[in-house]
């Protein structure tokens, strides 16, 4: 029996665990550019594994982006210049979307029959399903998104899905796309279209960078991995995760209704909204990793894991970040338009109408200053929390509590 290796654990395992009267020959998975052993093998001789090292030895690797021995531009990396807020009235590009096909419109239909409970609204379907469909994508994000892709890449508007987002992970993790295919396609856009260093950079760090750390950390990773939660959080994830419409917070109320619709959102509206709620508010991370495997088109066992467990929630106590991607509503207010429409005061943190990102945020630091100050990124936050009036971190303690006391009753 010939299978290509699984890329979740848990799979494979139950491979190996049939009891059958022939031989399984695992054959490597092509999905990736490093294999497990060349992921092994780059580990040894490191005492971090940090991600940058590893996006440079790719490129090294791969002479992806190089000018002999050198990085192009002279930079390896310009994430300082990906990180603008919006402007107003941006205009953004149309998407490539398309209309189901005869099996897609079957499935459908086969999947509104069932009798279990359902998330998400299966209609409108408009994501490619074919190869030839997911190779147009790809072409029309480098032809109308990838100029201004890196400039605004951290940026969220309201009403604005997908902003200049290439909306290719779902094909790449399904095997219809391959990485090196992306990587070239989009690095010989950058030679012959004279093309923004920042935005081309930027795109390729994600897929030869981050893609592949993520699912070397995965594989790397011991077998409790999956259970690690540092912080000891176990609030129950909250009800409106599933029904973005119940909560007064539009910065939520906006990504999750657009996951319902969608089973997607960018990068930073995972991480800056709904993972980092989820953190200062004390979630149990496997709770939120098991969320976002259910909700997104793109999941996997080995991104979710690696993303949501050991990026968002920092469960893993710093193994693969070096801080907690923690933050109050000052980075969402910064990086979006969602804050001017919210029923919170961005600005106050411990009356009843402050935002709650603000009293957790505080809450979640006061609650684990001991943990944190072995960090040393975060000697800056620590520092500020020792300036608050010992009565107004009481008062955002007690607004924590009280907003729980509240919820999913």
């Amino acid at each position: 029996l010939v299978i290509t290796q699984p890329c979740d654990k848990s799979f494979e395992n139950y491979i190996q665990g049939l009891d059958l009267d022939c031989k399984i020959n695992f054959i490597p998975d092509n999905h990736f550019l490093w294999s497990r052993e060349a992921f092994s093998n780059w580990t040894k001789s490191r005492k971090r594994l940090l991600m940058e090292d590893f996006y440079r030895e790719g490129r090294k690797r791969f002479n992806i982006l190089m000018e002999k021995d050198k990085p192009v531009g002279g930079k390896w990396n310009y994430d300082k210049q990906n990180r603008k807020p919006p402007k107003k009235n941006l205009v953004t590009p149309k998407r490539l979307w398309f209309e189901p096909d005869k099996i897609t419109r079957e499935v459908i239909e086969q999947i509104e029959k069932q009798d279990f409970p359902k998330y998400g609204k299966i209609e409108p379907f408009n994501w490619g399903v074919t190869r030839e469909q997911a190779q147009q994508v790809l072409d029309h994000f480098i032809t109308e998104c990838l100029p201004n892709f890196g400039t605004y890449q951290d940026a969220m508007v309201t009403g604005e899905y997908t902003m200049w987002h290439s909306l290719i992970s779902p094909y790449l993790n399904i095997g219809l796309l391959h990485p090196m295919e992306v990587i070239k396609a989009v690095e010989t856009a950058y030679y012959q279209n004279d093309l923004p260093i920042n935005s081309v950079e930027g795109f390729i760090r994600q897929v030869l960078g981050w893609r592949e750390y993520m699912h070397g950390i995965y594989h790397h990773s011991d077998r409790e991995y999956s259970n690690y939660n540092w912080f000891q959080h176990n609030h129950a994830l909250p009800n409106f995760f599933w029904d973005g419409n119940n909560t007064q917070m539009n910065c939520l109320k906006q990504c999750l209704t657009q996951v319902e619709n969608t089973g997607y959102a960018h990068h930073i509206q995972r991480l800056m909204v709904l993972s980092n709620f989820a953190l200062i508010a004390g979630v149990n991370p496997q709770e939120i990793e098991n969320w976002f495997h259910s909700a997104f088109i793109d999941a996997y066992d080995w991104v979710m894991q690696t993303n949501v467990l050991g990026m968002g929630q920092f469960a893993d106590g710093g193994m693969l970040a070096s801080k907690p991607y923690a933050a109050s509503a000052n980075y969402i207010n910064k990086m979006s338009d969602y804050c001017s429409n919210c029923s919170y005061n961005k600005s106050d943190r411990a009356t009843e109408k402050a935002c709650p990102f603000n009293y957790f945020y505080w809450d979640f630091i006061s609650r684990h200053r001991d943990k944190l100050k072995s960090l040393g990124r975060m000697n800056l936050i620590l520092g500020n929390l020792k300036r608050i009036p010992e009565t107004e971190l009481k008062q955002m303690n007690s607004l924590a509590q009280k907003w729980w006391n509240n919820t999913n009753n």
